[in-house]
C-alpha cells in the first residue's frame, strides 16, 4: 500500500505532519497535530504529558486527554512479537496493521461488539518499505484485565464476570469474529452500573467469517480455555473446571 492508498473512513480524516502521515476521528484532528507538533511521534509526545498515566504490556502506553479536545486516549507504540520481534522490533511492512485495526474496530462496533474506539493512528516511515506506528485508542471505563479483576472479585462478582465474558463470545460469535489472540490479557472489564461488561482487545488479530459461524464461537471459546488454563497451571489464576463449564455454557458454546 503507497502513502496516497491510505483513506480516512467516514468520520475520520487524514492528514500529514511533516513524514507522519496521521488517521484520526475529526472531532480528535486538531488535537493531535497540537501533539505532534515539536513531538517526534505520538507516543513521545504522551509519556511526557504530565500526569500520563503509565500502562504496562508488551511496551508501556500511557494514558493522557488529548490537547483541546474531551477526550481521553491510551497511546501505544506498536511492537513486534514473536520470532520477528528481535529482527524488526517495532518497524512493520507499510502500513502495518493500524488501518485494519481501525477498520475491524469500526466493524467489530457497527455489530454491537465492545472494543476500544480507535481515535487516531499514526505512521512513520521507518526505510523502504517500512514504517513505525502509533494508535491511540479512547480510554475505557475504570477496571482492568480480567486475571486481575478476578483475583480481586467475590463470588457473586465472579458469576457476573462470567456472564459478560460470554455475553462477549457470543457477540464475536454473531459478528463472525475469529480472534486468533484471544487470551486472558486482551479481555477488559469494568463496571456496567450494577453490573460487568467486558471488552475485547488487540483485535488487529482479527478475521471475519460468516455471522453466526459456530466454528467462530467453538474456535474463540477454544483459545481463551487454553489461556485460562494456563494461567492456572502458573498459579495466577485462580479460577476451578466448574467455572470454565461455566464460561462455555454462557457462551453457548458447551464443551
Amino acid at each position: 500500500m503507497t502513502l496516497s492508498a491510505i483513506v480516512a473512513p467516514n468520520g475520520y480524516e487524514r492528514f500529514d505532519v511533516g513524514a507522519t502521515v496521521v488517521v484520526a476521528r475529526v472531532a480528535a484532528a486538531a488535537g493531535l497535530r497540537r501533539a505532534l507538533q515539536g513531538a517526534a511521534s505520538l507516543h513521545e509526545w504522551a509519556e511526557a504529558v504530565p500526569g500520563a498515566e503509565p500502562f504496562q504490556g508488551r511496551a508501556t502506553a500511557w494514558g493522557v486527554p488529548l490537547p483541546g479536545a474531551a477526550i481521553d486516549v491510551v497511546v501505544r507504540h506498536a511492537r513486534r512479537g514473536g520470532l520477528l520481534a528481535g529482527v524488526r522490533g517495532d518497524r512493520f511492512v507499510w502500513p502495518g496493521r493500524a488501518p485494519w485495526e481501525l477498520e475491524t474496530a469500526l466493524r467489530l462496533q457497527e455489530a454491537g461488539v465492545r472494543t476500544p474506539d480507535v481515535v487516531a493512528y499514526a505512521l512513520y516511515p521507518a526505510g523502504p518499505g517500512l514504517c513505525r506506528c502509533d494508535v491511540a485508542t479512547r480510554r475505557l471505563p475504570v477496571g482492568a484485565e480480567f486475571p486481575v479483576s478476578w483475583r480481586d472479585a467475590d463470588a457473586s462478582s465472579r458469576e457476573t464476570m462470567l456472564i459478560a465474558v460470554g455475553t462477549l463470545l457470543r457477540d464475536l460469535r454473531a459478528a463472525g469474529a475469529q480472534h486468533a489472540d484471544l487470551n486472558a490479557k486482551n479481555l477488559f472489564l469494568a463496571r456496567d452500573g450494577n453490573r460487568w461488561a467486558a471488552w475485547v482487545l488487540d483485535v488487529d488479530r482479527v478475521r471475519f467469517r460468516a455471522p453466526n459461524d459456530p466454528e467462530v464461537g467453538a474456535q474463540n471459546l477454544a483459545r481463551l480455555d487454553r489461556s485460562l488454563r494456563k494461567l492456572r497451571d502458573r498459579r495466577t489464576l485462580e479460577l476451578d473446571d466448574a467455572a470454565l463449564a461455566r464460561l462455555a455454557e454462557l457462551s453457548g458454546t458447551p464443551g
